[in-house]
C-alpha cells in the first residue's frame, strides 16, 4: 500500500486523558477520548502519541481496545524511556495529541476461524482487540484462543480460568480474567515461576496445544502473534511445523510512523522478490513467511 492511500484514514486528535491504571513492572494502561480514532481503528493498529507537551518526538503505541459508541481507546505501555516515562505521569484530565489509527492489521479468514492468538509483553495489547473483535463478528463460527507470555508480572491481576482447555499441560490454568469474562479463553506463560502459568516459553506452549489437535482441527486454525523479534520468529517455526498460516505484528523503531521518513524499513520477500517495506504503514501486521523466511 503507498502512502497515498492512508490520506482521510489517519486523524490528529487532541485527546482527554480520562483514566491511567499502574500495574508492576512500571506498566500501565490509559484510557484516552480519541473518537475519531476510536471508530476507524482495526486490531493491529497503532496510535502515535505525544507523551508530553514539551516533548517534540510522538511515541507509537499499539491500540489494545476500542469503544467507538463512547469514543475512547485503551493502550499499554512500559516505561523504556524519558518519553513514557513522562506520559506515566499525565493525570486525568490531561490533553495529549493522538495521530491514528495507523498501520495495516491483522485480516483473520472466516476459512479458518479456529485463532490462536499470540501476544508477548507489550504485544499483548493487540491480541485482545482482535479477541474482542473476533467475539463480535458473526462471520464464521470463530473460536479464538488468546495466549500470553510474559518475563514480569502481568498489565492485570490473574486468576484461574473458568474455560476448560484441552491440549494444555496439566496445571496451565491462570488466564486474563478480562478475556475469560467474555467466554474467551486465555492461558498465561512465563519462567518466573507465576502460579497457574505454563514453565516455559509461550510459543512452547502454543506448540503444545497445536500438537494436541488432528488433522481436520489443524486445517481450520490460523495464529496471529506480536511481541519482541526472537518471539516472532519462534511463532514463525512454529506454524510452520504444524502447517498453518501465520500473521505477525513487527515491533519496529519509528520517527514518523506514516511512511514519510522509511526509518522503520525491514526486508519482506515479495512475488517480485526481496523488498524494502516501512513497519508503520506496510505493516505492522504481516505473513509469518515474508518477514522470517524459512532458512534456505
Amino acid at each position: 500500500m503507498s502512502g497515498r492511500e492512508h490520506r482521510g484514514t489517519i486523524f490528529v486528535e487532541d485527546a482527554e486523558l480520562l483514566a491511567q491504571q499502574e500495574f508492576p513492572g512500571r506498566q500501565f494502561v490509559i484510557r484516552l477520548r480519541a473518537p475519531k480514532c476510536a471508530a476507524a481503528a482495526t486490531p493491529g493498529s497503532f496510535g502515535h502519541l505525544t507523551c508530553d507537551p514539551l516533548l517534540p518526538m510522538r511515541r507509537p503505541l499499539s491500540i489494545m481496545r476500542t469503544d467507538p459508541a463512547a469514543g475512547w481507546i485503551e493502550i499499554l505501555y512500559k516505561i523504556v524511556g524519558p518519553g513514557l516515562e513522562a506520559l506515566s505521569k499525565q493525570r486525568a484530565g490531561a490533553v495529549l495529541s493522538v495521530m491514528g489509527p495507523i498501520g495495516q492489521g491483522f485480516k483473520p479468514s472466516p476459512a479458518r476461524p479456529k485463532t490462536l492468538l499470540v501476544g508477548g509483553g507489550v504485544g499483548i495489547p493487540p491480541m485482545v482487540f482482535l479477541a474482542e473483535s473476533l467475539k463480535e463478528r458473526n462471520d464464521a463460527a470463530w473460536q479464538p484462543l488468546v495466549l500470553m507470555g510474559s518475563e514480569i508480572p502481568f498489565p492485570f491481576h490473574t486468576r484461574p480460568s473458568t474455560i476448560l482447555l484441552p491440549g494444555v499441560p496439566n496445571g496451565v490454568i491462570a488466564c486474563m480474567p478480562l478475556l475469560d469474562g467474555w467466554g474467551v479463553p486465555s492461558r498465561l506463560a512465563s519462567l518466573a515461576g507465576f502460579p497457574g502459568c505454563f514453565d516455559g516459553y509461550v510459543t512452547d506452549l502454543a506448540a503444545a496445544w497445536l500438537s494436541s489437535l488432528d488433522p481436520v482441527a489443524l486445517a481450520q486454525v490460523e495464529l496471529f502473534a506480536c511481541g519482541p523479534t526472537p518471539m516472532l520468529q519462534a511463532t514463525a517455526k512454529v506454524a510452520r511445523r504444524f502447517g498453518v498460516p501465520c500473521q505477525v505484528s513487527l515491533e519496529e523503531f519509528m520517527a514518523c510512523a506514516v511512511g514519510g521518513c522509511a526509518g522503520c524499513a525491514v526486508p519482506v520477500v515479495t512475488e517480485s522478490g526481496l523488498a524494502m517495506k516501512r513497519v508503520c504503514v506496510d505493516g505492522p501486521v504481516f505473513d509469518a513467511n515474508a518477514v522470517f523466511p524459512p532458512a534456505a
